[in-house]
């Protein structure tokens, strides 16, 4: 059918016969309360024909196989042909296979670009797609339904357990998935947990909303957090022997939200290089521990920088060496270290200037947050110190600028900033379940082009990339664990004579380049290329395509 000369679709269904005009007039009144619903799916959930007719008629108005998808129709494991958070995002559940054939199920297939990706991918591990049009409610319901598996023993403390249960289930669940948070949000009808595992989140349970207040008050209790209040506060579970957990709560609309911060109290710290670390050892060593001097990793909130820290901190520790941490809070405690937490009565600047009649030889910062605190640092760097500290930038040359615009002078930057670190953390592709393939054309045109740009060579003939599958282990995302994608400046003679004329970050940007400076998407690249990470993967955090 030619999409172009189409009627809309309430015209087409009730010349069919498959709706009245005042069933559509339902429909419509539906979708100006649920913007985001097609027609047909809003007439599906009004239960105002048959399912059957209606999504073969659709189909056959979009010139597709439509089909209505239940459980009983999905006759293969979902996440062994697609991973869970590809299928979510494109809307799409694979349902049969025969002879080389898959069949999938998409929401919606009207200019969908998604469809050619989903196409390649399964093209990819030799399978010719035959794609159908199902409702999209049917499709979050089966998606919905596969993330619950992930839970299924919050489920059953939920129907058969205490409250004192379900809650111990919610947090050891989340500590088995390796959760890094857990979201506990009352919902209009429910009470949803969430697991942010490797920087996204996922839905494991949801709970009947009878029990929301008996769940707030067990976490109140549990963290030392006062029953009456129902306004923001700070708390800690201290239940289990290996975590200490930061709870916060905040209300909302259907009652309090509740977030727990899993924290490993002796957790082993990482070295520099299995972070993802760029450059040889050498390197790092004439980036870091210089005395008079600043060293700064910059990145937006949760992109690891503390644990960057953590790992410079861990490879200059030695007894010869007084080294003090400031922190908001201690992450992580290391044995050899004076560790110290910023609590509501005391500032990073106030610490500080304690710190510094202590007889330092090192000193961490969790965080540079006001001038007053730069002028410390950099008064504490100017006589004899090493500084180590975070900043809130998107990369390491506009740590220059948000210096600047804290009220550091040209002068003060230049003489101490030796060098200005940028990350991100990217998922890594899971080890178990990842499937080789060749590059695409689009592929190879992206990542050549990138490179060309910083005149960076690779010949990607023979270089194999990755499809993240899905399987038990990664929790059927695809992905387990991240890795850092690093950009380093170091400050040279040059840059610091650009910073005190008060030059624009185009400007040293320029100069860095030719000083052999590269920006994070290079490193996210050889990290693809490597078979690390995947090029959506990278893009995800860097919008580069």
């Amino acid at each position: 059918m030619d999409l172009k000369r189409r009627q809309p679709m309430g015209v087409e269904l009730v010349k069919r016969g498959i709706v009245s005009e005042t069933d559509i007039e339902k429909a419509l009144d539906y979708q100006k309360k649920n913007p985001n619903r097609k027609l047909g799916d809003s007439i599906y959930i009004l239960n105002l024909c048959n399912p059957d007719r209606l999504i073969q008629a659709i189909g056959e108005i979009l010139g597709e196989k439509g089909i209505l998808l239940r459980k009983s129709n999905i006759k293969l494991n979902i996440t062994d042909y697609i991973a869970l958070d590809v299928a979510k995002k494109n809307k799409v559940i694979p349902f049969e296979i025969n002879n080389g054939k898959i069949k999938v199920c998409f929401a919606d297939t009207v200019k969908n670009k998604n469809i050619d990706t989903i196409r390649l991918l399964l093209l990819n591990k030799g399978l010719i797609m035959e794609s159908y049009i199902t409702f999209e409610s049917d499709i979050e319901k089966i998606l919905t339904s596969l993330e619950g598996k992930a839970s299924d023993n919050i489920e059953d403390s939920s129907l058969n357990g205490t409250i004192t249960n379900l809650v111990d289930s919610i947090i050891k669940t989340g500590i088995e998935k390796r959760a890094s948070d857990i979201h506990i949000e009352p919902m209009e009808n429910v009470v949803r947990v969430r697991y942010r595992i490797d920087g996204e989140l996922y839905t494991a349970a949801k709970i009947d909303k009878e029990k929301q207040h008996q769940i707030i008050g067990r976490l109140k209790a549990i963290s030392n957090m006062h029953q009456e209040k129902q306004e923001s506060q700070d708390g800690r579970i201290l239940l289990y022997d290996d975590y200490n957990i930061r709870v916060s709560s905040q209300p909302n609309v259907y009652g309090e939200k509740f977030v727990l911060r899993l924290l490993k109290k002796n957790a082993n710290i990482r070295n520099i290089f299995d972070l993802g670390y760029i450059g040889t050892e050498e390197d790092f060593k004439n980036s870091i521990n210089k005395k008079n001097s600043i060293t700064i990793m910059a990145a937006p909130t949760g992109e690891g920088k503390t644990t960057t820290l953590y790992s410079i901190i861990d490879y200059l520790n030695r007894p010869q060496i007084n080294i003090t941490t400031i922190e908001d809070p201690v992450e992580i405690r290391i044995e050899g270290l004076n560790q110290i937490e910023i609590d509501n009565k005391s500032t990073f600047s106030g610490a500080l200037r304690t710190v510094l009649r202590q007889d330092p030889d090192i000193i961490l910062v969790g965080e540079i947050r006001d001038r007053e605190t730069a002028e410390i640092a950099i008064q504490a760097g100017q006589t004899g110190h090493y500084v180590l500290s975070t900043i809130h930038t998107i990369d390491s040359i506009e740590v220059i600028n948000r210096l600047r615009k804290i009220g550091v002078s040209d002068y003060d930057i230049a003489s101490t900033l030796s060098t200005a670190i940028s990350q991100r953390l990217v998922r890594r592709i899971c080890p178990k379940c990842k499937q080789e393939r060749e590059f695409t054309k689009t592929e190879k045109d992206i990542i050549e082009n990138m490179l060309r740009k910083y005149n960076e060579e690779v010949n990607l003939e023979g270089i194999k990339t990755y499809d993240a599958i899905g399987c038990k282990y990664c929790n059927n995302t695809g992905y387990y664990d991240r890795i850092g994608v690093f950009e380093i400046l170091n400050i040279t003679e040059e840059i610091k004579e650009l910073i005190v004329k008060g030059a624009p970050s185009m400007e040293i940007r320029k100069k860095a380049i030719e000083q052999n400076y590269r920006p994070l998407v290079i490193d996210g690249i050889k990290k693809v290329i490597k078979g690390e990470t995947t090029l959506e993967e990278l893009n995800k955090k860097l919008l580069f395509f």
